[in-house]
């Protein structure tokens, strides 16, 4: 009876000395709801391979703090209610750590409020709606993207130098990112002499733009901006080939307008095209020049910025966790604020204030579909303002 004894509470004492070994073993789980059907398709599938390049990466040196990470991906179709019941699902039946992959901002700011509801912190590597960080920021909510403010300091610089005093169309697609973006870019337009001629927001998914066409010449813009994205952006600028409202026009547009997974299909006209991003596969770098080689071999693509951002995303959440030391809600939410950490574009700052990343601007322009750096704009000088007032 009493070796009986002695080999339970053997048996009991390795049991317990064991489990947290077992449990550190478990996977961290991060959940990706992108879109990987529907007009941004394109854009979900540089998310996920973003995420994944680097989630290959940092498992095989040993994971975050000795645990592997698990993606677990979902298709949102670029639709909020869809978003809101995979984000749900994720939390609640896969039980993630973290979520990131939304790209239509409606999304990002309908998954914020189930990442508040379930205590769980989220991300966005694509959304440019200014909302999402100012006035309807969220203490669960980060983003490591440029917001459209971002973008727009850096294009409208460069506009001013190149045109100045501009007349300028704006054409932006009918929901939270195609609004923020135009104006954001109509602020900056106006504050360095420019004018605003007019605007249409098109539904997404628009298959015809040349009912808009009309407005457009009688208007006799010298500059079209536009905040399409995706085989919206195909769309646009190749009807505009056609119907000869290119000539003489320069057009200029948010950073997810023109990318590498759509140059190809828009074709020469893209040439020309310039925008304010913060991502480049022609970053001078050694780090970037590793990632961009790494991407290729994987993928056979170049990396755009979604692809870039996403990759940063997981060095940024492993970062935080190894400094919280936990994966737990409030010690990472307290890790991420003012934490900077690498990425392939450079080292971004995330701010404590608004969850707003701090990132070098670039000013770049297709030339034969190609991707070429014209200027930059340091991060302090194109942030903006923190303008969260909800923590």
């Amino acid at each position: 009876m009493a070796n009986t004894f002695r080999t339970l509470s053997l048996s009991l004492l390795v049991s317990v000395a064991s489990a947290p070994l077992a449990l550190a073993a478990d996977p961290i789980k991060i959940g990706v709801d992108t879109p990987l059907s529907g007009t941004y398709a394109p854009i979900g599938q540089q998310v996920r391979w973003g995420l994944e390049l680097a989630t290959k990466e940092v498992n095989a040196a040993g994971g975050i703090a000795g645990r592997q990470i698990q993606l677990i991906i979902e298709d949102e179709e670029a639709n909020p209610a869809v978003a809101v019941q995979k984000a749900d699902k994720l939390f609640q039946v896969d039980k993630v750590d973290f979520l990131t992959g939304t790209v239509n901002s409606g999304s990002t700011l309908a998954v914020g409020q189930i990442a508040e509801r379930a205590n769980k912190l989220m991300a966005t590597t694509v959304s440019f709606a200014d909302s999402i960080t100012t006035d309807k920021c969220s203490p669960n909510v980060f983003r490591v993207n440029a917001r459209a403010e971002q973008q727009s300091a850096a294009l409208a610089a460069w506009l001013a130098k190149e045109k100045p005093n501009p007349k300028v169309y704006f054409v932006g697609p009918d929901y939270e990112m195609g609004r923020s973006t135009v104006a954001a870019f109509q602020k900056g337009v106006k504050e360095r002499g420019g004018t605003s001629l007019g605007e249409v927001f098109a539904p997404l998914d628009s298959k015809d733009y040349t009912q808009y066409f009309g407005q457009i010449r009688s208007a006799r813009p010298q500059v079209l901006y536009t905040s399409t994205a995706g085989n919206d952006t195909v769309r646009l600028l190749t009807q505009m080939q056609d119907f000869g409202l290119l000539n003489n026009l320069t057009v200029v547009g948010a950073s997810g307008t023109v990318t590498s997974q759509n140059v190809s299909a828009i074709g020469t006209a893209a040439d020309g095209f310039t925008t304010g991003v913060g991502y480049s596969p022609q970053i001078d770098t050694p780090e970037n020049k590793k990632f961009v080689d790494a991407f290729r071999a994987a993928y056979k693509a170049d990396p755009d910025l979604y692809g870039a951002d996403s990759y940063g995303l997981i060095l940024f959440y492993k970062a935080a966790v190894e400094k919280a030391g936990s994966t737990e809600t409030d010690k990472v939410r307290a890790a991420m604020r003012d934490l900077k950490w690498a990425t392939p574009q450079g080292e971004k700052l995330m701010r404590a204030g608004d969850h707003q990343a701090v990132q070098t601007m670039y000013v770049v322009q297709v030339e034969k579909s190609q991707f070429k750096i014209k200027g930059t704009v340091p991060g302090d000088q194109a942030i903006g303002p923190d303008s969260c007032t909800r923590f």
